[in-house]
């Protein structure tokens, strides 16, 4: 199974098992398909989700998924990006708030630059924290957008990662207004403003 967040909505690639056990009930706002084969099906709905914002759900079924989820890949231009689930001495978890909404630092793998060490450097550059120690991989997030009338696919690389560090220094480049180290399951409960693909991440750290 593959999700993808386009405009903010799940868009979910599997077998028709599995859609049938996600969405026993369709309606308006949660649409199950099968697909037919054919890329113009999904340009269709990527064109559906860029115009209604209602719609809660999309889930593709196919009983060869990977083939699914290559054809999905080949709408767009597919980007990388790696980032930190960053935990201090308290096992408080970093967050930082800009353009309306929270968010965890991430940003693009520069040409020849490992994953690794791209989500090390954003973190740092991101929240001024130097003593930062890189831990397992964590995850990966897919999500959509629009650039230069492009549709760009962003898979984002996130890893576990320490500090001992207290100051921060918000990167104003980066439109970051405001960090704070919160304790993940009581903030996520507490309804905060954050994005889906952050929320899926942070659910994972707390799993893990």
């Amino acid at each position: 199974m593959h999700k993808i967040y386009v405009n903010g909505t799940p868009v979910i690639l599997t077998t028709p098992e599995v859609a049938a056990a996600l969405v026993a009930l369709p309606d308006k706002n949660k649409l199950v398909a099968p697909y037919i084969n054919n890329k113009k099906m999904l340009k269709q709905y990527l064109d559906l989700l860029d115009k209604r914002r209602d719609i809660q759900q999309v889930v593709l079924h196919y009983p060869d998924v990977e083939q699914l989820w290559q054809d999905f890949q080949a709408c767009f231009t597919v980007l990388e990006a790696a980032g930190g689930y960053v935990e201090n001495t308290h096992h408080e978890l970093l967050v930082f708030f800009r353009r309306g909404s929270w968010d965890m630092p991430k940003g693009k793998i520069d040409p020849g630059e490992t994953p690794e060490a791209a989500a090390v450097r954003e973190v740092q550059e991101e929240t001024g924290l130097q003593n930062v120690h890189l831990g397992a991989f964590l995850r990966h997030t897919w999500h959509t957008y629009e650039q230069k009338g492009k549709r760009i696919l962003k898979k984002t690389w996130w890893y576990r990662m320490n500090t001992t560090d207290t100051q921060v220094t918000p990167q104003k480049e980066e439109d970051i207004e405001e960090i704070r180290w919160v304790q993940p399951r009581i903030w996520l409960d507490s309804g905060a403003a954050v994005y889906r693909s952050i929320q899926d991440v942070i659910e994972a750290g707390i799993g893990n």
